[in-house]
């Protein structure tokens, strides 16, 4: 029936000359990249990709765990490559956009408890930590941000 979940993952994505660029563009930035900066990096560089199939494709390694993500003040999503040992939290500099990658097991552990307690399975979190960095917090007023 179609619109009708029926419970089941849906079946791995086939890989594509554009999500085969997507990978590579993503995985030779350093950082954090929102999908239009991949995009036009990736059209620099000649590859022939839309930037709606750069979506699609951070959409779906989001989904796969292959990138993790966190949100510009502007709401604007940011993707870094996951690493291999599993999904970190950062904290985003609210100013200047800079991260830092933070140890967060207590979170791991908190919900890993609330999926037991409910047993919910595959679940999944978002935590976003923002503030405002050392140096941007001792910036006199006025003065423009990190160069």
């Amino acid at each position: 029936m179609h619109g009708v979940s029926t419970g089941e993952r849906a079946p791995a994505w086939r890989s594509t000359r554009q999500r085969a660029a997507v990978l590579r563009g993503l995985h030779g930035r350093q950082g954090f990249v929102s999908a239009r900066e991949l995009h036009a990096a990736l059209t620099t560089e000649g590859a022939v990709v839309g930037l709606t199939t750069v979506y699609r494709t951070l959409r779906m390694l989001e989904r796969e765990g292959h990138v993790d993500v966190v949100r510009e003040k502007t709401g604007e999503r940011l993707y870094p490559p996951r690493p291999a040992d599993g999904h970190r939290h950062y904290l985003v500099c609210r100013d200047f956009g800079i991260s830092l990658a933070v140890e967060a097991e207590a979170v791991e552990r908190w919900a890993d408890g609330v999926a037991a307690a409910t047993g919910f399975a595959e679940v999944e979190h978002t935590v976003e930590l923002t503030g405002i960095c050392n140096r941007c917090g001792r910036r006199p007023e006025g003065q423009a941000s990190h160069p």
